[in-house]
This record gives structure tokens, C-alpha cells and sequence, in this order.
């Protein structure tokens, strides 16, 4: 059975599509079945809203999907903005540099550094409405000036202190390695090949 990369989010699509690329899975799209479904993310958590965009792409596909849930946590602003990190923006059809800005804006009254952390939730449903989760963090700091083009999102003023580079700084596999995206999906990896029936290559 081919597994439903399930997210019509472009950046998040081929971050895992990337991971899950060393696998002898047949992966396919919401655009390859054309599948077109918006999921509200109403959920209070990450698995909450993990477990809403999963399953509903199965019950549409007929197909084990896999859905995620991301956000990014800032200590000072005691955890925002968290799992609203997409909506953040008070602003309609806000894109990702309206919510960048918005965070550095609320970010001025601080004292650097601003720690922080990147969180993802991994849901994976299947047809037969069961759910397994799987998480990863990466942690870090916020940095006043954008740098770096490969992310989206806030991966440009999130800095790796270890590495001096932004999240959006780092080539792909180096950010298969580090992202909380790369470790959520990494210890998806067993359940996807146990419900699948499949093993690596």
C-alpha cells in the first residue's frame, strides 16, 4: 500500500519526502491523487491537529497517511508561539514573513538571547481510523535578522548556536539531521514500516 505524504504545504512536502527517500515505500501526493482537502487545525496540541490532518487524508484516500504538526516555542514568550505558529499573525492571509516579522516585533522588549525550540508531532492514521504519533525537537535561539533561503516558515532567524548557520542556512542533509522535523520523521520511520509491511533498503 502507498503511504499519503499528507500536506499541501510545498516546504513540508519535500522535507519528507527527502527523509523518507532511503525507504522502499511508494510515496504519493495530495497532487498525484488529486486530492484537493483543507484541514482546520482546531486542535489545542500538536498531536491534536497531527491526528485531525491524518485522518482525514485517509479516510479521503483510502491510503495510511502521514500528517505533521509543527511549531516553534520561545522561552521568554513562555512557549508562543507554539502550536498557533502558523496563525500567529494577526494579519489575514498572513506569509511567513508577516509572522517572522510579528514574532521579532513582540521579541523587542526582551533581552537577547531568545531561546527557543522547534517542535513536530508526527501523526499517522490509518483507513481504519487508528493513529500513532511520533515527536522530535531541535533547539536554538531567535535571531533579529533573517538569513538564509532554503526553509520557510521561521527557519531563517533560527539560529543553531553550535553552527553559527540559521535553520534556512543549512544545505538539505544537514538539516535531515538537525530539523525536529528530521528526528519526528526518523522515529516515525518503524511504525510506518511495520504497518506497511515493508523494510529499508
Amino acid at each position: 500500500m502507498p503511504l499519503l505524504a499528507a500536506t499541501n504545504n510545498k516546504g513540508k512536502l519535500s522535507e519528507i519526502l527527502s527523509l523518507l527517500e532511503g525507504l522502499s515505500l511508494k510515496i504519493v501526493t495530495p497532487e498525484t491523487l488529486g486530492l484537493s482537502l483543507a484541514v482546520a487545525e482546531t486542535g489545542n496540541t500538536y498531536e491534536a491537529n497531527a491526528a485531525l490532518k491524518a485522518r482525514a487524508f485517509a479516510h479521503a484516500s483510502g491510503l495510511v497517511s502521514l500528517a505533521d504538526d509543527s511549531g516553534l516555542e520561545v522561552d521568554v514568550l513562555h512557549g508562543l508561539p507554539g502550536v498557533r505558529s502558523a496563525r500567529f499573525s494577526p494579519l489575514h492571509n498572513a506569509t511567513d514573513a508577516d509572522r517572522r516579522a510579528y514574532l521579532l516585533d513582540f521579541l523587542k522588549a526582551h533581552p537577547r538571547p531568545w531561546t527557543a525550540h522547534f517542535h513536530c508531532t508526527v501523526g499517522i492514521a490509518t483507513p481504519q481510523e487508528q493513529i500513532y504519533f511520533a515527536h522530535g525537537d531541535c533547539p536554538g535561539e531567535i535571531i533579529p535578522t533573517e538569513r538564509g533561503t532554503n526553509g520557510f516558515g521561521y527557519d531563517s532567524i533560527f539560529l543553531f548556536p553550535d553552527t553559527g548557520l540559521t535553520m534556512a542556512e543549512l544545505s538539505t542533509g544537514e538539516k535531515n539531521l538537525l530539523s525536529h522535523r528530521a528526528r519526528a520523521i526518523k522515529a516515525a520511520i518503524p511504525i510506518l514500516l511495520e504497518i506497511l509491511h515493508e523494510h529499508p533498503i
